[in-house]
């Protein structure tokens, strides 16, 4: 777990892109064998978006990226940072931040991916705001993106019914404003449950060969009720934890950004920690999993919606593969 004292560090602007085309649950029927009752039942999740064979994840992040700055008033050449939380890579090097620095035409500055899975996000952020404490960096681009749909399996109804792609974008920004921007963040990991949710083919543990495409082993493989199970326990006390490290309750929190992955991980952490649902922001009907990239761009959503206004408290929490965790209290500017 990380923690960084300090409200000086803000979110200037917010930005998000996904791609056009619509992949709904009736289309996933005539795919594999399933139904939109379903997947809907189970999930929540009623359709979602489906990149092009040649769109990459840095494409969707560029993109993205670029509305970020331009909602932050700002300019390429003003961000001195950048960081893309991706599991999706356009390729195993050059980074993807390095792509996203070439398409937007920025500066020589220091570009770098993480890979934290679903909590990718908020670790990218918390990298970020260190960075900038001690290098003098003002603004930083952090980006999560996917093309999900590029790992998925869609022979397996289990799990092609979850995943879709998209990217999120948040610029943030050293203020001298008291009392704003992020509070607190806590990340974690629990490297004893890396086997629940994972890609196990193309690294140095199984190089790409004919026997590991054929296996499928390219693709995401997970034990849902293990994933359900544990994702539950960890966001609950990483989102207690977090608030309680701010000096908050649950009863402060104005609106809860949460990992996109399931409607039914979402109810659970809403009952534990007895806020009601029409605090959260859930757009997964429309999205899926977007891995990294859920929590910004309902974070986008919220605040375009008019859902997010001065003074309100945002609590972000989320887990992935790993098992993975992270949580963040911001106090909006």
């Amino acid at each position: 777990m990380s923690e960084l004292k300090g409200n000086s560090v803000i979110i200037s602007g917010v930005g998000s892109f996904t791609p056009p085309k619509v992949l709904s649950n009736n289309d996933l029927s005539k795919i594999v064998e399933t139904t939109d009752e379903w997947i809907r039942s189970r999930t929540g999740i009623r359709e979602r978006r489906i990149a092009d064979d040649d769109m990459t994840t840095s494409d969707m992040a560029a993109q993205a990226g670029k509305e970020a700055i331009q909602n932050a008033g700002l300019e390429t050449d003003d961000i001195g940072l950048i960081i893309v939380a991706t599991v999706t890579p356009d390729m195993p090097f050059p980074n993807t931040a390095c792509f996203v620095q070439k398409k937007l035409g920025m500066g020589k500055i220091p570009a770098f991916d993480i890979e934290a899975a679903c909590s990718g996000f908020i670790y990218a952020m918390d990298v970020a705001r260190g960075l900038m404490a001690v290098n003098g960096t003002k603004h930083a681009l952090v980006i999560g993106a996917e093309k999900l749909s590029s790992i998925t399996n869609w022979e397996d109804r289990t799990t092609c019914v979850l995943f879709g792609d998209g990217a999120g974008a948040v610029v943030i920004s050293k203020s001298d404003k008291e009392d704003v921007g992020i509070l607190n963040i806590l990340t974690g990991a629990d490297g004893s449950e890396t086997d629940i949710l994972m890609v196990p083919g193309g690294g140095s543990a199984s190089p790409s060969t004919v026997e590991t495409i054929e296996r499928s082993m390219h693709k995401i493989q997970m034990q849902g009720n293990q994933v359900f199970k544990h994702a539950v326990r960890v966001m609950c006390q990483s989102a207690s934890d977090v608030l309680e490290k701010s000096g908050l309750t649950a009863d402060d929190v104005d609106i809860v950004v949460p990992h996109q992955a399931n409607n039914r991980i979402i109810e659970a952490l809403a009952q534990r920690l007895n806020v009601g649902l029409d605090r959260f922001k859930i757009n997964l009907d429309r999205y899926g999993n977007t891995s990294a990239a859920s929590i910004p761009i309902a974070l986008d959503e919220a605040y375009r919606n008019g859902r997010i206004r001065p003074g309100d408290n945002i609590l972000m929490v989320a887990f992935g593969g790993g098992l993975t965790w992270a949580s963040a209290v911001i106090r909006w500017q």
